[in-house]
């Protein structure tokens, strides 16, 4: 008696837990409007944003490597460099490269640069924008505009631009 009691109780606790369910079934589905919006998406432009935010920290690396801009439009940038090392130590700074340029020879020519903050002043033709060398803590903003194409930027400091460089790409 005691366990058809307690195989009652069960059941009932069981069946008042459950919720409505609403099945959907494929008739429920609109795949016309599913289909326009995938075209859609992809005949779409990249989303683009010319605010910029980049961190750089004491793991030698940029928080993002990608970046995609509106060509003919101001850029703003802000380098934060959210490490605690100092400057001597673990400095970052980020330039940015005129498209052709060979960014691994501007990093090798780069090393031998301390007296300018690790930016080569024969090779200031080839920079589009800098910030100066960060130490943690540190933040600098800078300005630019690009045409449509593919720009590569780095960190100098000697040994980081194996993990800290990208792209950005302007686009119409």
């Amino acid at each position: 008696m005691k366990k058809l009691f307690i195989l009652s109780c069960t059941a009932l606790f069981i069946m008042s837990c459950g919720g409505k369910k609403e099945d959907s079934t494929a008739s429920d589905i609109d795949y016309s409007t599913a289909e326009t919006s995938v075209e859609n998406n992809e005949a779409a432009a990249p989303a683009t944003n010319n605010h910029i935010v980049l961190k750089a920290g004491d793991d030698m690396r940029y928080d993002k490597t990608q970046f995609t801009v509106k060509a003919g439009e101001e850029v703003t940038l802000i380098l934060m460099n959210s490490g605690e090392m100092s400057k001597e130590a673990m400095g970052h700074n980020f330039i940015l490269l005129k498209p052709g340029t060979d960014a691994s020879s501007f990093a090798n020519t780069a090393v031998s640069a301390k007296a300018t903050d690790y930016i080569p002043t024969e090779l200031k033709s080839e920079i589009i924008a800098n910030t100066k060398l960060l130490g943690g803590g540190e933040n600098e903003q800078i300005k630019f505009t690009l045409t449509e194409g593919s720009y590569d930027f780095l960190c100098s400091f000697p040994g980081h631009f194996a993990t800290m460089n990208g792209k950005i790409t302007a686009v119409k």
